[in-house]
């Protein structure tokens, strides 16, 4: 038996045979097209809006959180840029399938340059280049293999469409050699509640057939293992499942150490979901809805209604809205499209806000309306904050325009190391562990030849944390965390060592943190992140962390 290792997603195991995801379609050739013209050129234009009908549909159908992602994919699919891009392509002499690869792996490059939120997208493309190319060669599009027994799903990754409307009574589990905790497969897998390890060294090498063990807690795949494996593996399954089960209760630590659990939250609508699921608040609303679609930027009183209606679903509880997060990474014409050589560290987040005040001051001003007409606790913070100087800028906006509670959050190391300055100001402080790491560790959470840096285990992420923990603690001053890392049930332990105090997450994950809470008090707890602070890379941390 041997074993492979790789980045875990929630506490679940499972075991049985590997099913290995069929290789892509191959890139087209280059022979020059000599067909009619104008034909290809409606054939292809009709192979997208199949492609993007079908998506959108399937999209209905897993709701949630997938249906988010694969709404977007369909748009991608009905791009009018990206017809024309292929249309004149075929007109120049490629056949449509060499039209289509050639257009979508422009922009795909184009988004990777770009990083951030937009190079996220860039593996959705070429997704939707696979499934437009499928249809017009009227063949399947490569996606999770057929079977009548359960298998342990492996691949290089998976694209938003095939995880979505995954058939649970067959994919017991997935393994995939490319991701990080904040990659499509990670989010989806979560929000389906299945086992999942991403960024497997070595999955490659799994074979169909094989016999492993999915060990998402440990983040191991053990492999070959015989019967008895199988059996224990079973057994530690049916105790997970037990203790996510379990009755709701609020968070807290066996000792009694209250540890509020709350949700990330795109829009109104996910309120019910999340409450239903033990969700005590908000701990992140991402507002960007209101303006990724738009011309314009919307009015006060359209932000408004969105934000009355979201508050009006948690009366009397805590709600974390994020100032609009855009800039350079998620251009917007309206704030800021200008080019930029490397944009995640250009004029994003409340560097952009700034320079279109007027945005900002709409946005807050909507904010403080919709607080005074209901009772929930409306906390507002602002992204991408560097030092004090920002902090004491948006936290005086906030103040002047009404609003009761203002803080900001910590995703660049620079405000982790002036954190008690900050919190001379802020009334708290919320760490989001996504870009915390990227930028820490210098890594693009998207870019597979760097997924290994990507990683909030690293004991170079969880000083920083403990930095802001410690500020926080001394200043009587709340620190929560709201990235990927809140849902991975062993560092909610760890980072509530560190002097955490909330934690917010995609509500799928709060029964398994929960559960995972339960089982430590405080100083344990305190114990744990001590022994994953004096780890040398993310997988030692991650280790002595859990032991």
């Amino acid at each position: 038996m041997s074993e492979l290792t790789g980045i875990g997603v929630g506490r679940g195991i499972a075991a049985g045979p590997v099913r290995r995801m069929p290789d892509p379609l191959p890139i087209p050739s280059e022979t020059p097209f000599t067909g009619d013209v104008d034909a290809a050129v409606e054939k292809t234009a009709a192979a997208m809006r199949v492609v993007a009908g079908w998506l959108n549909d399937r999209g209905a159908k897993a709701g949630g959180e997938a249906q988010g992602v694969l709404e977007a994919q369909a748009l991608m699919a009905g791009d009018p840029a990206l017809a024309k891009d292929v249309a004149g392509r075929i007109a120049k002499g490629s056949s449509p399938e060499r039209a289509v690869y050639d257009a979508f792996l422009s922009f795909q490059k184009l988004l990777e340059g770009m990083g951030g939120y937009m190079g996220e997208r860039a593996a959705d493309l070429a997704d939707v280049s696979q499934r437009v190319r499928a249809e017009l060669l009227g063949v399947p599009a490569p996606g999770v293999p057929e079977s009548d027994e359960p298998f342990i799903l492996v691949a290089h990754d998976l694209a938003p469409a095939d995880t979505a409307l995954l058939d649970f009574t067959k994919v017991f589990a997935l393994v995939t050699r490319d991701g990080g905790p904040t990659s499509h497969t990670a989010i989806l897998a979560r929000a389906k509640s299945i086992p999942a390890i991403v960024g497997v060294t070595g999955a490659d090498g799994l074979t169909d057939g094989t016999l492993v063990v999915v060990d998402a807690n440990a983040s191991t795949v053990h492999v070959g293992v015989d019967a008895a494996t199988v059996a224990a593996a079973l057994v530690k399954r049916d105790e997970w499942l037990n203790a996510a089960n379990a009755p709701i209760t609020d968070g807290a630590l066996k000792d009694g150490h209250v540890v509020p659990l709350l949700a990330n939250l795109g829009s109104p609508k996910e309120a019910a979901g999340a409450v239903a699921l033990g969700a005590e608040g908000v701990g992140l609303f991402r507002t960007e809805f209101l303006f990724l679609d738009s011309s314009t930027a919307p009015t006060v009183e359209q932000q408004e209604v969105q934000y009355t209606e979201l508050l009006e679903a948690f009366p009397g509880k805590k709600v974390v809205v994020r100032a609009l997060d855009a800039g350079a990474d998620k251009p917007l014409a309206f704030l800021n499209d200008a080019h930029e050589e490397n944009p995640a560290l250009g004029l994003r987040g409340l560097r952009a806000l700034r320079v279109k005040e007027n945005i900002l001051r709409d946005q807050l001003t909507a904010l403080a309306n919709a607080q005074n007409k209901t009772s929930a606790d409306l906390w507002v913070m602002a992204p991408m904050v560097s030092d004090a100087e920002e902090t004491d800028y948006f936290v005086a906006l906030g103040r002047e325009l009404g609003l009761r509670v203002v803080g900001v959050m910590a995703e660049v190391p620079s405000l982790a190391l002036v954190a008690d300055q900050v919190l001379e100001t802020a009334d708290f402080v919320s760490i989001g562990t996504n870009d915390l790491t990227q930028y820490t560790m210098a890594a693009d959470r998207m870019l597979g030849s760097v997924a290994s840096f990507q990683d909030p285990w690293h004991p170079a992420v969880l000083r920083l944390i403990k930095q802001l923990g410690d500020a926080g603690a001394a200043a009587g001053k709340p620190v929560g965390v709201c990235g990927e890392a809140a849902a991975d049930p062993n560092l909610a332990v760890v980072l509530v060592g560190l002097g955490v105090t909330t934690l917010s997450m995609t509500p799928a994950a709060l029964a398994d943190v929960r559960a995972s809470l339960l089982t430590v008090t405080l100083d344990e707890a305190k114990a744990r992140a001590a022994r994953a602070l004096n780890g040398r890379t993310a997988a030692e941390a991650r280790k002595l962390g859990t032991s």
